[in-house]
């Protein structure tokens, strides 16, 4: 019985590696759809999404997974929709400004946001290297806060709108397609009234550009749902504590992105400070090597 419960973890580590890698590619994908605003490009962004997933949905005869969820459910799906536009949306702003590094120091930051929701709300007992980390990351933010004249304040909330949707998501009966389109059924209206709001009083760009333009906005559905699917999926397949050390991908690509692509400015103490985040990660992970080796052949994983 322990081979199958090893294999169902190793295809939900592969499932987030998927979406980790995808999201890493991120920032060569949104400028594509300028001349849009940040706030257009979330509510295409949002729009398509449903309107893709409500095709999947129907493919698949799945529209009843959505019937009869309490209303505790529909709070917590609209929880984790509000968590994820705004983690869509400063996402995108950080791009639009010319702040990839910034963006991608929100995601590093994102497994120990993990840690600390982990003792915050579940409870948990963090382990001494645990708080090592938590201790280290602390430095390289105030360090980073030095370096940039401010707090990092796109990072933090990128890393705090993802880690509470992430933990939400741990708490929803829906499998990961529903559950997108449970989200999408959430905010998927206001984008389409946005939208429209926008195109009646002339500030919109959708028919405006050319069909290229309609292509690559409406191309925000799908690049948005693979990802999160794949997540979804690995969400209720591994521990929220090993998703979040996968996450390392994402943020090593928006990195590498942002300085070798863009040439964002890297004075030496926001160097310290990122090594002082890598060695707080690198704390992490030793840390969850030596804890899986322990209590792995008591793993037992939720299948969906």
């Amino acid at each position: 019985m322990a081979e199958p419960d090893t294999d169902l973890d190793r295809r939900g580590v592969a499932l987030g590696v998927g979406a980790y890698v995808t999201w890493g590619l991120f920032p060569a994908f949104w400028p594509l759809l300028d001349p849009a605003a940040p706030l257009e490009v979330l509510a295409h962004r949002i729009l398509w999404t449903l309107v893709l997933m409500a095709v999947v949905l129907s493919v698949l005869h799945r529209w009843t997974d959505l019937r009869g969820l309490a209303p505790r459910t529909w709070l917590t799906v609209t929880a984790a929709s509000v968590c994820i536009a705004v983690n869509w949306g400063v996402f995108i702003y950080g791009v639009a400004i010319g702040q990839v590094v910034e963006v991608a120091l929100g995601y590093y930051m994102c497994p120990l946001v993990s840690v600390l929701l982990g003792v915050l709300v579940l409870h948990e007992r963090p382990r001494p290297l645990q708080w090592a980390a938590l201790a280290v990351a602390t430095v390289a933010v105030v360090i980073i806060s030095i370096s940039n004249g401010r707090p990092p304040w796109l990072g933090l909330a990128l890393a705090a709108s993802f880690g509470v949707y992430g933990l939400l998501k741990k708490t929803v009966p829906l499998n990961s397609t529903a559950g997108l389109a449970a989200e999408g059924m959430v905010l998927g209206p206001i984008a389409a009234a946005f939208i429209v709001v926008l195109q009646v009083s002339g500030s919109g760009t959708l028919l405006d550009h050319g069909g290229w333009h309609v292509v690559l906005l409406a191309a925000a559905g799908p690049v948005t749902a693979v990802p999160l699917v794949l997540y979804g999926a690995a969400a209720r397949r591994i521990p929220l504590s090993t998703l979040g050390t996968l996450m390392y991908v994402t943020p090593t690509l928006q990195f590498l992105w942002g300085v070798l692509v863009l040439g964002e400015s890297m004075p030496a103490v926001r160097w310290i400070g990122f090594g002082l985040v890598w060695v707080a990660l690198a704390i992490l992970t030793v840390d969850l090597v030596r804890s899986t080796r322990t209590t792995a052949p008591a793993l037992r994983v939720e299948i969906s």
